[in-house]
């Protein structure tokens, strides 16, 4: 489903309502709401009304599982970290209990090693449906998602859950869950917005089917949904919705 909304803040309102009410569902169901964080500019207003009254008192925080979709391989106080950003705007701003937090981030280990730890934490805590409550996810003017980037051999990992490579053109190592952990989730939403990012959502919605060039394409829910939470000009170039 592709909701375009007016901004910004308006996609970002709605992205918080579905957040609210998707983890009051999962306590319900079972007692707590396992969700992956994503970082980039196009949560941080989320992240920021999250932490608001209106929406922060509406959460059992006590009960939520924080993960990250994806981290650069930097220490957590680094300003490239999404762990640092998420922090900042939500993570010190709401009562999530510290064991409930998993970074993406260990010292003293490889990223190889760590995303093979990382794997093991996911699968004790979701068990073996291995399906997240919620996956938050963006999309580069490159057509990227989580860290999965054009070209790169983690598009194609069938096997591992949580994958980790050095990123030759950022000349740096990422850490990623893998496409088939992500179409597991129960609801994926996709948060973009700027002009900046129409091609990309054109192409990967409505173009030839190029996992290569566009990874996003890789987005394929097994039994869950997907919503993404568009504003206008990142839609101009949309023709069916």
């Amino acid at each position: 489903m592709v909701k375009v909304l007016e901004d910004q803040l308006q996609l970002s309102k709605e992205a918080a309502e579905l957040f609210v009410k998707l983890a009051a569902e999962a306590v319900e169901v079972h007692g707590k709401f396992t969700v992956a964080l994503t970082g980039g500019s196009s949560p941080e207003k989320l992240y920021d009304l999250l932490a608001t009254p209106a929406y922060r008192d509406k959460v059992d925080w006590s009960k939520v599982h924080v993960f990250w979709g994806d981290e650069r391989w930097v220490p957590l106080d680094d300003d490239q970290s999404n762990a640092k950003m998420a922090k900042r705007t939500l993570l010190s701003k709401v009562p999530v209990p510290k064991e409930n937090i998993f970074y993406m981030w260990a010292d003293g280990k490889s990223p190889e090693e760590y995303a093979a730890d990382y794997e093991q934490m996911v699968k004790k805590e979701l068990g073996e449906s291995l399906k997240f409550d919620l996956i938050l996810l963006g999309m580069g003017p490159d057509g990227h998602t989580a860290s999965l980037f054009p070209h790169q051999p983690v598009l194609h990992e069938q096997t591992k859950l949580v994958d980790a490579y050095y990123l030759a053109p950022q000349s740096m190592y990422r850490i990623t869950l893998t496409a088939p952990l992500i179409n597991k989730a129960k609801h994926i939403v996709v948060m973009l917005y700027g002009d900046n990012k129409a091609n990309a959502l054109y192409e990967v919605l409505e173009g030839e089917p190029n996992v290569e060039l566009y990874p996003s394409q890789l987005l394929h829910p097994e039994s869950g949904d997907i919503t993404w939470l568009v504003d206008k000009a990142a839609a101009a170039l949309l023709k069916k919705h």
